[in-house]
């Protein structure tokens, strides 16, 4: 069995206690973004898994939606990543 060599690390514990791995990121170009897929993205960057410009390499997404995502899971939880919840939480 063969490894891909990747920069950083394959798998990170997050303060739950569950593993995080590159495995459970959303597949590379991934376009149709649900809520869930997000915030895998979010949490991959915020605890080391992949750092944000890859990120945004890898998913094609801009500096300012991820951004959106990571303020709006900052302030609100994942939940405010739902399309539904828009006008809820991302209120002026």
């Amino acid at each position: 069995m063969y490894l891909k060599k990747v920069d950083g690390p394959r798998a990170v514990t997050l303060p739950d206690g569950s593993v995080m791995s590159r495995g459970d990121l959303p597949p590379e170009g991934t376009v149709r973004w649900v809520a869930s897929r997000k915030a895998a993205v979010v949490r991959g960057v915020t605890y080391g898994l992949i750092t944000q410009d890859e990120a945004m390499q890898r998913y094609g997404i801009s500096q300012e939606e991820f951004l959106e995502w990571l303020s709006a899971v900052n302030d609100h939880g994942e939940q405010a990543l739902k399309a539904t919840f828009l006008q809820k939480y991302r209120q002026p």
